[in-house]
């Protein structure tokens, strides 16, 4: 995984440690190349890290999602980022 997810990003800068450590193994962990296999490998990824009292703001979130994608092809990545914007879509809706 390339460190320019990392460098300068604003959203690590004040990050609590054991969240960016929690966020330093997960970019360091074999991740799914496929869509189908996105969405399990991230709702387990957020139970482990529930189970250890770490939450995620919804940016912090969107980069756990970046660094899934980068495994994936550029239709998979496609596919990812219409599911996620319905997701997002619902969440918003009463």
């Amino acid at each position: 995984m390339g460190n320019d997810l990392f460098q300068n990003n604003p959203l690590l800068q004040n990050m609590a440690p054991e969240k960016l450590q929690f966020l330093m193994n997960f970019a360091s962990a074999q991740k799914p190349a496929d869509f189908k296999e996105m969405m399990p490998f991230l709702l387990s990824t957020m139970n482990s890290a529930k189970a250890n009292n770490i939450q995620f703001t919804d940016p912090e979130t969107e980069l756990l999602i970046t660094i899934l994608k980068q495994n994936m092809s550029p239709e998979e990545s496609a596919k990812a980022d219409k599911i996620i914007q319905l997701m997002k879509g619902r969440r918003m809706s009463p």
